[in-house]
């Protein structure tokens, strides 16, 4: 499977990205303008580099520039979607299989929900894509989905409504189980949520969910 790895300018836990990265062979990695300070401090040649580059630094900018066989896409500062969403589009473009974005939260929030938002990219396409930093993975689903116990990324397992209401949503599985619950939006029944068993199964009939599984800050 060709997995494709964009790693933005948010807030990066250079630990965790670094074992990330490590952890999948087959990969091909874009680093999305200042998320080449990473790749700088870490000694780590990402394959493409996509930006307006408005946001990094000169030398980190210099070192990049005179590395070869790195490929970039170079943007206009004054565009439509962002730098992160260009990304993206270019690994689809290319070919990706799944998709992972590293360094897409942070104290942005704007960015970070647009981030999050990006999600849909992926469903629409039919590319599994997630985000993932130290203590959350973020997916986005329109079909039911089985999370195992020993494979979770975190403890709690939260489920939020997008773009109307979720139908019939049974929980299987988990601490706080549903039968055939209209998930709505301004509620916050569907946070933290645990698995109980092997496995917790959400099953649902139309809508959308984003799926957060998360720990709390070690």
């Amino acid at each position: 499977m060709k997995h494709f790895f964009v790693v933005a300018g948010g807030k990066i836990e250079d630990v965790f990205v670094c074992r990330t990265l490590r952890e999948q062979t087959d990969k091909f990695v874009i680093a999305v303008d200042s998320g080449m300070e990473f790749f700088y401090r870490s000694w780590i040649k990402p394959d493409v580099i996509v930006g307006d580059f408005d946001s990094v630094g000169a030398e980190v900018f210099s070192y990049f520039r005179s590395q070869p066989d790195i490929r970039w896409k170079e943007l206009e500062p004054v565009k439509d979607e962002t730098d992160t969403e260009a990304a993206v589009r270019l690994a689809l473009a290319m070919g990706a299989e799944e998709i992972t974005l590293l360094g897409a939260t942070g104290s942005r929030m704007d960015h970070a929900l647009g981030n999050i938002g990006l999600l849909g990219i992926g469903l629409e396409a039919g590319v599994p894509m997630d985000i993932r930093d130290a203590r959350n993975r973020i997916r986005m689903t329109d079909k039911d989905l089985v999370i195992r116990r020993e494979e979770q990324a975190g403890t709690y397992v939260s489920l939020l409504p997008c773009a109307g209401a979720v139908e019939h949503l049974t929980l299987t599985g988990f601490k706080y189980p549903l039968t055939d619950y209209c998930l709505t939006g301004f509620s916050s029944l569907g946070i933290s949520n645990q698995i109980a068993e092997e496995e917790g199964r959400i099953a649902f009939k139309g809508g959308i969910l984003l799926v957060i599984e998360s720990r709390d800050a070690l």
